[in-house]
């Protein structure tokens, strides 16, 4: 065990020990930002030394969504029902030895699904090729969390070991700007109030990570793990959905029980294909994708093979995705479907476009 590991495990007794309330809400919080510091270095030392961690995955497609789960939960079965993969299926552990893709086509998008071997206790300290498995993880757009009923309590597991590696599910990145200054100290403006952390705390960790001047804009209600978070600046904020799979192993008063204690996103029998084609629906919805049509002055639109694009997309977007000249000799666009009128003529490249959008451009 490392200097950093023993300092680690004491403080994290130490967390262990002490009530959380009012009083000790400061001196938590000042824990917490040490342990964080601690973790820092001792995966900075750490990485000096071990090299080639993760899986070579190519991405490809409008979008990239991961299946985890434990072993033998069903991911290999629900990749083949989703997809057009081929991925070995057998009723033992750790069938899946390396990264299986497949691909989803759904309302027009190409959705890349990738099958990773069963995640395990520990995986976030790389025991299972758990290193390799977060490291896709981290570059996915949408996690799929895969539970088996009679094992109900490995989602706790799970959310455990992702929250470790830096995955944040179904959160987003808080409103907090931190911009360094030359001296003045810290000056937090607040555009909201703070309750669950106080302003001396944040100022106490901030101190813990060497920020002794800056101008702290803060606008969401944070707790003292968000703001340690955003000083990391290492997290990735994906969204994710939980699935209970091989719902036809028990009866209905267990599915019942199941379901209040976990409230998971969707019941399925991968094995049996039930939940398929509701979970496809899900995958788009939780993407954010949105699908545009072009439409050439005087020719009805092209509606079998639409452009995908993510929520927010600009005319902006447009314009570069269908070819790198067409922004510089953009001078309007004529737009169907969301406009209050038909056809309606935008002039703003910053115009943001909508699911099923028919878009004309205009160009010089």
């Amino acid at each position: 065990m490392s200097d950093y590991d023993q300092k680690i495990n004491e403080l994290e007794e130490e967390l262990k020990k002490t009530k959380y309330n009012k009083r000790t809400q400061h001196h938590i919080g000042l824990v917490k930002a040490k342990i964080a510091r601690l973790k820092d270095k001792d995966e900075q030392k750490k990485k000096g030394v071990k090299k080639g961690e993760g899986f070579s995955v190519k991405k490809s497609g409008d979008a990239t969504v991961v299946l985890i789960g434990f072993p033998s939960v069903g991911k290999s079965t629900l990749l083949n029902k989703l997809t057009n993969a081929e991925s070995k299926v057998a009723a033992y552990d750790f069938t899946t030895l390396t990264v299986i893709p497949g691909l989803l086509d759904y309302g027009g998008a190409k959705i890349q699904v990738l099958d990773v071997p069963g995640v395990i206790k520990g995986a976030a300290e790389g025991k299972g090729r758990g290193k390799e498995i977060f490291s896709v993880l981290r570059a996915s757009d949408l996690v799929v969390v895969l539970l088996e009923v009679n094992h109900p309590g490995n989602l706790k597991i799970i959310q455990n070991e992702v929250y470790e590696i830096g995955l944040r599910l179904n959160k987003k990145k808080p409103d907090v700007q931190i911009k360094r200054t030359a001296k003045g100290g810290i000056n937090l403006i607040l555009g909201t109030k703070l309750t669950n952390i106080q302003e001396k705390t944040v100022k106490a960790i901030l101190n813990e990570f060497r920020i002794t001047n800056a101008d702290v804009v803060i606008r969401d209600d944070i707790s003292e793990d968000e703001l340690i978070d955003v000083i990391e600046a290492n997290k990735v904020y994906v969204p994710s959905i939980v699935i209970l799979n091989k719902t036809d192993l028990v009866k209905d008063k267990k599915l019942e029980q199941l379901k209040v204690a976990l409230n998971p996103d969707l019941l399925m029998s991968a094995e049996q294909g039930s939940g398929v084609e509701e979970l496809k629906k899900m995958i788009f919805s939780r993407l954010n994708l949105i699908r545009i049509y072009c439409k050439q002055p005087g020719k009805k639109a092209d509606v079998n093979e639409p452009i995908i694009f993510k929520e927010g997309a600009t005319l902006k977007d447009v314009c570069n995705k269908l070819h790198r000249d067409f922004e510089k000799r953009f001078r309007f666009a004529r737009i169907w479907g969301s406009t209050k009128y038909p056809g309606l003529r935008i002039k703003r490249l910053n115009y943001e476009v909508k699911d099923k959008d028919v878009i004309e451009l205009h160009l010089a």
